[in-house]
């Protein structure tokens, strides 16, 4: 069964991130990934990237992940 920290390590394995939180149960994960890569892209985009570091992992382990996408500037912003 797949773990937030293996979501973790297989998102900042192919992403540079600033901050990344994932929890989840096994089955449904939530993640909050901070890069400077998500800069000018739109949130489709930036979700796209995520999706594209994460590979087939999305369709043979990873049945639900739910992901806000910020640069540092937003996250920064959030105060």
């Amino acid at each position: 069964m797949v773990t937030p920290d293996d979501i973790k390590k297989y998102i900042t394995a192919g992403l540079p991130c600033e901050r990344i939180e994932v929890s989840g149960d096994g089955q449904h994960f939530e993640a909050l990934i901070v890069s400077d890569r998500f800069e000018g892209k739109r949130p489709v985009a930036r979700h796209q990237l995520v999706y594209s570091v994460l590979g087939d992992r999305m369709r043979e382990e990873i049945h639900a992940l739910s992901m806000k996408t910020l640069t540092p500037a937003e996250f920064a912003g959030q105060g």
